[in-house]
């Protein structure tokens, strides 16, 4: 039996890089996109949660991205 940790790295790896704050916001404050800022909001939250399900979703199902450990 193998493991496929492909979705797991994937959705780890976006997470962290997805943060509304962290990297960039979108929606922000007073700008569309703002980087770095740390803040946050509930659309922010949305939007980022839309975004990392499309890519997720892009990479995992249409690519097949897969990390077969054992």
């Amino acid at each position: 039996m193998s493991t496929d940790w492909g979705p797991v790295i994937i959705a780890v790896v976006l997470f962290i890089l997805l943060s509304p704050g962290l990297l960039f916001q979108i929606p922000a404050r007073a700008r569309v996109i703002e980087f770095g800022n740390m803040y946050t909001s509930g659309i922010s939250i949305l939007v980022h949660g839309i975004i990392f399900f499309a890519i997720m979703t892009i990479l995992v199902i249409a690519v097949g991205v897969h990390v077969r450990v054992g």
